[in-house]
């Protein structure tokens, strides 16, 4: 009786371990309120950009056709979908692995003692072999691929969400380029009119050589500016092509000016991003990944039960040999219950234990991290939003002074230091003013994706 109330107390307990290693994975997602930082976020529900697909922010055609492209035909994407597609393969075996096996297992022997009769046996039996989950090894096995899988696909949502934005800001740079490009032309054509006026004073008598040296360096320097913008230009175009995986060409856009900063923008609550930033979800993924591991280890201490079976026909009868064969059945149950590992065991649940933390400890900087861009993205788009009325407030003056400076040098009234530094003061803003709507939409581009945009 002792030994029956021992099996049963024996078989409750095992019962109830068994309920916890079978326990599934619950999301520990949280982020703080104040994940965005000092810097207050537009708060709005009509405009949030975190919801709104790539089509919805980059409204210009050509960009959007531009997009379509890098997306069919870069290598990289590529590349993650076959990811995603080895690890849907990598699921599919891990759910049929609560399926027997079945094996056919043809053998033959021949054998002779003594240079005697040669005896022939053989044997052709199907094998059936079933692995019992009675301590859910096989379901955290397929849990652990099913997070794998979903890693792999938002691996590949990321990947796309960068390449989007890689492209967009690729493309607004050509635009940039292209305006400080078209600044530079109209300045070297105004700075050869200068030139020529300073050359024409200097041949009258009325303006020394210094002059038209400085004034010839000033436009020379123009000059090289022009070289290294059209460089840059290209540079810029074979970017795009390697992420188009195409040879060198030139890459079509639109205007500069046709693309003005927001004026208000709406990022949501905290909470909405960690439902779209990727490595945020891929962090999670990862924390549940550890725990089908340390699941994993702790399964390791239970015994593992195999079930097998063989059907088949065989003329070797232990010893006789039969002909014609007979039909052969047999059964095996067997059960490994581990006992002495070598401390292999605790070894490795204390390691899956260590891993685990470590991971979490990871999530909670990747929420703090995001919540950095999202703040570092704010500062900069309300920085250039601010800036954007003074820089075209100081080239309309500098234009004006530039034009009453050379009237005034025309008039032997203005020495050609006056002109010169007049020329670079409005050349430098005009540039500044460029780079300052560049800087602007990289700003907007970087808090479209610390918002987790581009995944749709």
């Amino acid at each position: 009786m002792k030994i029956k109330y021992i099996i049963l107390a024996a078989a409750v307990s095992f019962s109830l371990t068994s309920c916890s290693l079978y326990k599934k994975y619950e999301s520990k997602a949280s982020v703080p309120d104040d994940v965005f930082g000092t810097v207050a976020p537009e708060v709005g529900s009509s405009n949030n950009l975190a919801e709104l697909s790539w089509r919805e922010f980059f409204t210009d055609p050509v960009l959007q056709e531009l997009i379509d492209s890098v997306l069919v035909r870069n290598t990289d994407l590529k590349s993650a979908r076959i990811a995603i597609e080895q690890s849907e393969a990598s699921l599919r075996a891990a759910r049929l692995a609560y399926l027997p096996s079945l094996a056919f297992t043809p053998s033959g022997t021949l054998s002779s003692f003594d240079f005697g009769t040669l005896n022939k046996t053989y044997n052709l039996p199907l094998q059936l072999s079933l692995d019992v989950d009675i301590v859910g090894a096989i379901t955290s096995k397929k849990r652990k691929a099913e997070v794998l899988l979903m890693q792999a696909r938002i691996g590949e949502e990321s990947l796309r969400a960068n390449l989007i934005s890689t492209v967009a800001q690729q493309y607004n740079l050509l635009m940039v380029l292209d305006r400080q490009l078209e600044v530079l032309l109209a300045t070297d054509s105004l700075w050869y009119s200068s030139l020529e006026t300073q050359k024409a004073l200097w041949e009258n008598g009325k303006a020394y050589s210094t002059a038209v040296n400085q004034m010839e360096s000033s436009y020379m320097n123009v000059k090289t500016q022009i070289v290294d913008v059209r460089r840059n230009i290209v540079s810029v175009e074979n970017a795009i092509c390697r992420l188009l995986a195409q040879s060198p060409q030139h890459i079509r856009r639109g205007k500069w000016g046709s693309y003005a900063l927001p004026e208000r923008l709406g990022t949501g609550v905290p909470a909405q991003l960690l439902q779209n930033r990727p490595d945020v979800r891929i962090a999670d993924f990862q924390m549940a990944e550890a725990f089908y591991n340390t699941q994993a280890a702790r399964q390791a201490f239970f015994p593992n039960l195999t079930l097998s079976g063989l059907i088949g026909w065989t003329n070797d009868g232990g010893g006789v040999i039969v002909n014609p064969g007979k039909i052969l059945l047999s059964a095996v149950g067997s059960l490994t219950q581990p006992i002495f590992a070598r401390g292999k065991l605790k070894a490795n649940l204390k390691i899956s234990k260590l891993s685990e933390q470590d991971i979490q400890n990871r999530y909670v900087q990747t929420v703090i991290n995001a919540g950095n861009q999202v703040n570092e993205a704010i500062a900069d788009l309300q920085a250039a939003r601010e800036k954007y009325g003074y820089y075209s407030r100081q080239v309309a003056v500098l234009q004006d002074a530039y034009t009453g400076t050379h009237e005034l040098m025309d008039n032997g009234k203005a020495s050609y230091i006056e002109v010169n530094t007049a020329q670079e003061t409005l050349l430098s803003a005009q540039l500044n003013e460029a780079m300052n709507m560049y800087s602007g939409t990289q700003a907007v581009i970087a808090l479209y994706i610390a918002l987790g945009g581009g995944t749709k």
